[in-house]
């Protein structure tokens, strides 16, 4: 539930130097890595999405109460699971762990007769224009020998923090707009706003001996300051090296899920890191829910189902099932309480629903559930509820219409009745499921058969070319409409930019005429953009594996890196590192099909711990391939399948069911470098082709 960084008020996750920016490099806030504290909670990798929490600010200071708010330089920086470590150039040496609900601060001082500890309760969001969040309430209470507590309601969620400083003959006093007040033991704010907000919070101080630490701990719950005093009590007894090495198991237990044996120490780093990216979001609070009082899990920073449910949300089912079936229990909870499935849902009152993005999202990594039988959850009540979100928002028009814009929510709805059909039929209600399975249909009404791509409309971080490429659930009629396998591969090869000049990237701040001609390309925006991410394997429905191959390979090779800055954009919770994880396997995941899609791995040797065992994917004729260009100047060319097995027998289909994965087993494939026909003469299911 909690995590913990260095805190400079900048984008995107008030960790780093930069301006809020949708297009183009970024512009710089400040010319130097730096932080004013070190903040809880925060989104990550995410675009504008107005809120990012930093919450609780701790800042350990040798300048008197008046600098608070200031920044230093940080130098030395660390960073592991669970840990994070720098020096201020103030001379103070920072360290924070975290555990499941706490989080534990140790801060190592120079020689200073007045020496601090400053706790700002009131700080929120980031340091941009829109992008402060100001408690509503908030109510903060001095305990006297190094323990307080507090409650902040920040977006109708009241957040409770229960504080314990370990700092000897230290004096300890509460302070509002950066002046003490001596012998206060409580604060009560009402009806804060923007305009009439002043900083408040806690601070310990006294003299420090150099190389004196200090340990400050804090427990947090959503449910009020005694099951905060609770979390920390469980949680952190043994100090700041034994919720270090707590946390560091947890981490090694969940990274160890997936290994790997090949590769170049670069590739390896790179992996191992998305990994961990993909792991960190969302975040699950068992027995945390501020809106409804029982017990169970609690989901948040789903930011949002339009990223993660592709990527994502298969990889968490797949190698950390308990904690995937928390999130969907959680979800038909909100929809259960609020209303609908959320596109989106942080720690706040009320789902964000993204209408713009996309619609019923939920419904696939529902209906990838139920195929895999997941236990504990109610399907007859999921199935209520995923019926029920259908008819809202543009379900409406797509009940009564067949069609409606934008016309990427057409595909959306088209896609969630499919989903929902398949649940229903195996709940028996064959009459819903009829009538689901109807309307699945109406994805066609999207496209327009004059050019075997989506209508002119609305589209959401994309143009018609981006979204054209969705796998469907009617892949096979699809590829019909766009003139069969020839028509459909010929306009891929367009869209991936096969035989044309290379594209200039935009630069820092660039036009909107700049910006309208690069759109007007029509062209693979390079996994920065969400309907990209599944394009490349729409060649597997055409007969063309070896083009999925050499597409992947290039995005593997060239748009993932080891320094800061490397992704191709936004890692979006989760979901592109996510990409990365299943690509370098040679998988990727049909949401809501119970299926995967075959390609070469980056890698010579895999392994996935899953619910069934161990799933072995091996190569034979691998190559190693660098990132990038080699130190010889060589370009590394693309792997191509030649034949694979499971379990020992021939694989002449180019897909797996998700059972196969998951039950465990062993997929062999045979690598070379020139493109064979393996796949040609096969394609994965579709609705009308259900058995190739």
């Amino acid at each position: 539930m909690v995590s913990a960084c260095a805190y400079s008020g900048a984008y995107p996750t008030g960790y780093g130097r930069y301006a809020k920016n949708t297009e183009g490099v970024p512009e710089e806030m400040f010319d130097r890595l730096q932080a004013s504290g070190f903040t809880h909670f925060q989104q990550s990798g995410t675009g504008a999405i107005r809120k990012y929490y930093n919450y609780a600010r701790v800042t350990p200071m040798v300048q008197p109460l008046d600098d608070l708010g200031q920044s230093w330089l940080l130098e030395d920086e660390r960073a592991e699971a669970g840990y994070y470590a720098a020096n201020l150039d103030t001379g103070v040496r920072c360290e924070i762990t975290v555990g499941e609900k706490v989080a534990v601060h140790r801060y190592t001082f120079p020689d200073n007769d007045s020496a601090r500890v400053v706790i700002d309760l009131s700080c929120g969001g980031l340091a941009i224009d829109l992008g402060r969040t100001v408690p509503l309430r908030a109510q903060v209470e001095s305990m006297g020998y190094g323990h307080g507590q507090a409650t902040v309601v920040m977006e109708g969620v009241p957040l409770s923090v229960h504080i314990e400083v370990d700092a000897p003959g230290w004096r300890q006093m509460l302070w509002y707009d950066r002046r003490l007040i001596p012998g206060g033991t409580r604060l009560d704010f009402d009806s804060i706003r923007h305009t009439t907000l002043r900083p408040f919070g806690m601070l310990f101080m006294g003299p420090a001996r150099a190389g004196q630490t200090v340990e400050v701990r804090l427990g947090f719950s959503l449910r009020g300051c005694d099951q905060a005093r609770a979390n920390l009590e469980r949680e952190a007894s043994g100090g700041f090296e034994a919720v270090r090495a707590r946390t560091r198991a947890r981490w090694r237990d969940h990274l160890g899920r997936v290994q790997v044996d090949g590769g170049t120490p670069a590739r390896r780093t790179v992996m191992a890191t998305a990994l961990y990216h993909s792991l960190i979001k969302p975040c699950i609070a068992d027995d945390e829910s501020p809106f409804w009082p029982s017990g169970g899990p609690w989901a948040f920073d789903i930011c949002t189902m339009w990223d993660i449910y592709k990527t994502q949300l298969p990889l968490l089912s797949a190698i950390a099932p308990d904690r995937a079936g928390d999130v969907l229990e959680s979800l038909i909870r909100v929809c259960e309480e609020e209303g609908n499935f959320p596109i989106g849902y942080r720690m706040a009152r009320g789902a964000d629903r993204f209408f713009r993005q996309a619609s019923a999202l939920a419904h696939t990594a529902l209906a990838d559930a139920h195929a895999l039988r997941r236990p504990g959850i109610d399907w007859t009540w999921a199935l209520v509820h995923m019926v029920d979100d259908l008819r809202r928002l543009y379900g409406e028009d797509f009940w009564e219409h067949g069609v409606v814009h934008p016309i990427t929510h057409t595909l959306d709805l088209a896609y969630a009745h499919h989903c929902t059909a398949k649940v229903a039929r195996a709940l028996n209600d064959h009459r819903l499921a009829d009538d689901l399975e109807r309307r699945s249909r109406d994805w066609i009404n999207a496209f327009d058969p004059a050019t075997g791509l989506l209508r002119d409309s609305e589209f959401y971080e994309g143009g018609k070319w981006n979204y054209s490429f969705r796998l469907l659930h009617d892949m096979a009629a699809r590829i019909g409409l766009a003139g069969g396998d020839a028509g459909f591969i010929a306009k891929l090869d367009t869209f991936f930019g096969y035989g044309a000049e290379p594209v200039i990237q935009p630069g820092r701040a660039p036009s909107p005429v700049e910006m309208a001609t690069g759109y007007a390309l029509n062209r693979f925006e390079g996994l920065n953009n969400e309907p990209d991410m599944e394009a490349p394997w729409a060649y597997h429905y055409a007969g063309r594996p070896d083009r999925t191959a050499e597409v992947v390979h290039a995005a593997l090779t060239w748009q993932f890196g080891t320094g800061p800055g490397g992704l191709p954009g936004n890692d979006d919770s989760g979901g592109l590192s996510s990409w990365y994880v299943w690509a370098s396997l040679g998988l990727f995941p049909v949401a809501g099909q119970n299926l995967f899609l075959v390609n070469a791995p980056a890698f010579e040797h895999a392994r996935l711990r899953v619910e069934g065992g161990e799933f072995v994917i091996e190569t034979s004729g691998h190559r190693e391939t660098p990132i990038g260009v080699d130190g010889l100047g060589h370009h590394p060319a693309p792997q191509y399948v030649q034949s694979a097995t499971l379990n020992g027998r021939p694989l002449h289909t180019t897909h797996l069911t998700a059972a196969d994965v998951h039950h465990g087993g062993r997929l062999h494939v045979r690598l070379g470098p020139e493109p064979s026909t393996w796949g040609h003469g096969s394609r994965p299911p579709s609705l009308s082709h259900p058995h190739p």
